[in-house]
């Protein structure tokens, strides 16, 4: 049972990340928003804490790993909401070109994917300020949940 208890912050960790890369690329194909650099960090981030939670998953003493992914994650989604907000500046962003035999041609049609615009947003929050929502969340839920089996074990 205590073992059990110790995984649930893998689980939240793995799930709400697995969800926001799933959200991503749900918003890139099938509502067609092309993801900037910025978005693209973002994602491997979440890849990160993904492979590092279910790391956990199999031994507990790996989560501070993936604590410490996830807090990066929400570090760049929180870099990502400034440069959105124009609070300083970030890199130079367009989308990544795909690799074919007209170069001039890939890059005339290539969609310009700018991390400094908001191209969908809810309530008021663009994509990366609901990642950080999130992000932050669940690393609190994580520690909070981590912190409780931790100590009813000790």
């Amino acid at each position: 049972m205590a073992e059990d208890r110790a995984r649930r912050p893998a689980f939240l960790l793995l799930a709400v990340s697995g969800g926001l890369v799933l959200g991503a690329l749900a918003f890139q194909v099938f509502g067609g928003l092309t993801p900037c650099r910025m978005c693209h960090w973002q994602r491997w981030a979440h890849l990160g804490v993904i492979g590092l939670a279910a790391l956990a998953l199999l031994g507990p003493r790996l989560l501070p790993a993936a604590l410490a992914a996830m807090t990066a994650s929400a570090g760049l989604a929180a870099f990502h909401v400034g440069v959105e907000q124009r609070w300083w500046d970030g890199p130079g962003c367009a989308a990544p070109l795909t690799p074919g035999d007209d170069l001039l041609g890939s890059l005339i049609t290539a969609p310009i994917a700018r991390c400094d615009q908001i191209p969908w947003s809810f309530l008021g929050l663009s994509m990366a300020a609901w990642n950080l929502v999130f992000s932050i969340v669940a690393l609190a839920g994580a520690i909070i949940l981590w912190r409780r089996a931790w100590t009813s074990t000790a």
